[in-house]
C-alpha cells in the first residue's frame, strides 16, 4: 500500500503505518491540547496509540491463524479506520476461514480479560463514553477491546463476523453464492453506517462505511474471478505476442521499446529462449531517475518470476501472483523455453470481455499442452 512506512516485521508480517494515521494522531493531539493542555494531549495520543497496538495484535491473530494453514501474511497496514492484514490468499475451506476470522476478535477478548484481571472495570457507562478522562486508562482500553470484538463480529462482509457467515453459508450453498450473500449484507450495512454517520456528523463512520462497501464489492469480484479462472487455460489468457529484451539491453533500449510498442512490461530473454526476468514500466522509470539510461536492465528487472505451463488453469497463475506479489507469471513450454506471460491486467481484461462467453462453454477439455 502506497503512502505507508514500514515499522518492522512480526511473525513474518511487515507492520506498516499509513501516513494518514500520523495525521490522525496530530489532530487528536491538537484537540486534546485545546481542551485540556499538554497533559490532555499526551493522554489522548497515548490512548490512541494503545488502541492501535490492540488493533495490530488483532490483525496478528489473523496472521498467526492463517500461517497455521500455510497462508502467509505479507504485511499489516495501520489506517485511521483500523488495521488491514493482507493475506497472500484466502482460505478455500470454510472451517479454515472460520478459525482465521475468529482469531482476531479472540485476541481482543484476551486483552480485555487481562486488563480486567489487573483491575480494569467495564460497564455500560464506560462503553458509551470512551473519550471521557474520568475513566482510567485501563478501563477505557478494556472497553475499546470489547467494542472491537462486538464491531468485528457484525455478520456483514468484510468484517470478521461476515467472513464467519460466508464460511457457514458456503458449507451449504458453495463459496460463490455464500460470498454474494455476505457481500450484499455488507453493502447494506455500509449504507446504514454511512447514513448514521452523515446524520450524526461522524466522519469516521462515513469513511468506515465507504471502506466496508468497497471491500465487500472487491471480495465478491475476486471470488467471481477465481470461479472463472478455474475453467480457463493459461494458453487462452497469456500474452503471446510481445517484444523481448536481451540481457545486454540498457534501460535506454527499454525506454525506446516502451515508446515504440504498447507494452507496459518487457521480458528479458537470453539467446536460448529462457526468461531471465521482467522489466516493468515503473522499474524502468525509477532507474532512469536514479541511475540513468545506461543502467543494464538485468540490474533493475524483477528476477525469479513464478512459472506455469500453458496447459495449467488460469487459477494457478492468479494464485501465484497473489502469493508472490509478482508483477506477472511467466509461461514456459515443456522444454523450458519462454513462450508468454500473464499479468493481472490482461486477466481482468479477459474476464471483462469474455465472462459471458466462458460461462456458456462446457468445462474445459484436457489441454494438448498437458497440465503444465
Amino acid at each position: 500500500m502506497s503512502w505507508s512506512i514500514p515499522l518492522g516485521r512480526v511473525f513474518g508480517s511487515e507492520i506498516r503505518i499509513h501516513l494518514t494515521f500520523l495525521i490522525l494522531l496530530a489532530w487528536i493531539g491538537a484537540v486534546g491540547y485545546a481542551e485540556g493542555g499538554a497533559s490532555a494531549a499526551l493522554d489522548s495520543v497515548a490512548f490512541v496509540v494503545a488502541v492501535f497496538a490492540c488493533v495490530t495484535l488483532h490483525e496478528l491473530g489473523h496472521a498467526v491463524a492463517a500461517r497455521r494453514y500455510g497462508i502467509a501474511t505479507p504485511d499489516i497496514t495501520l489506517l485511521p479506520i483500523g488495521g488491514l492484514a493482507r493475506l497472500a490468499r484466502m482460505p478455500e475451506k470454510p472451517t479454515e476461514e472460520i478459525v482465521i476470522a475468529l482469531a482476531g476478535p479472540l485476541v481482543n477478548v484476551v486483552i480485555a480479560a487481562v486488563l480486567m484481571i489487573f483491575g480494569a472495570g467495564i460497564d455500560t457507562t464506560t462503553l458509551s463514553s470512551l473519550e471521557q478522562p474520568q475513566f482510567s486508562f485501563a478501563d477505557r482500553l478494556a472497553a475499546v477491546n470489547v467494542v472491537l470484538v462486538l464491531f468485528n463480529l457484525i455478520p456483514a462482509f468484510p468484517m470478521d463476523g461476515g467472513r464467519v457467515l460466508r464460511a457457514a453459508l458456503a458449507l451449504k450453498l458453495g463459496r460463490r453464492r455464500a460470498t454474494d450473500i455476505a457481500a450484499q449484507i455488507g453493502q447494506a450495512t455500509a449504507f446504514a453506517f454511512g447514513a448514521y454517520g452523515l446524520f450524526s456528523g461522524n466522519a469516521i463512520l462515513v469513511f468506515i462505511a465507504i471502506f466496508v462497501y468497497l471491500a465487500a464489492s472487491a471480495e465478491a469480484g475476486q471470488v467471481g474471478l477465481m470461479e472463472q479462472a478455474r475453467r480457463v487455460r493459461v494458453v487462452d489468457a497469456m500474452v503471446s505476442r510481445f517484444e523481448a529484451l536481451p540481457p545486454t539491453a540498457s534501460v535506454d533500449d527499454a525506454a525506446e521499446a516502451l515508446i515504440r510498442t504498447t507494452q507496459r512490461e518487457f521480458p528479458v530473454v537470453d539467446g536460448a529462449g529462457h526468461l531471465r526476468g521482467l522489466l516493468t514500466r515503473d522499474a524502468m522509470i525509477h532507474a532512469l531517475k536514479a541511475s540513468g539510461a545506461a543502467t543494464p536492465v538485468v540490474e533493475v528487472m524483477t528476477k525469479d518470476m513464478p512459472v506455469v505451463g500453458p496447459g495449467a488453469f488460469l487459477e494457478a497463475a492468479v494464485r501465484l501472483m497473489q502469493e508472490t506479489s509478482a508483477p506477472a507469471v511467466a509461461v514456459a513450454g515443456v522444454d523450458g523455453r519462454f513462450i508468454g506471460y500473464v499479468t493481472q491486467e490482461n486477466i481482468s481484461e479477459l474476464m471483462m470481455l469474455g465472462a459471458a462467453d466462458w460461462q456458456r462453454r462446457p468445462k474445459a477439455a484436457p489441454s494438448p499442452w498437458g497440465r503444465g
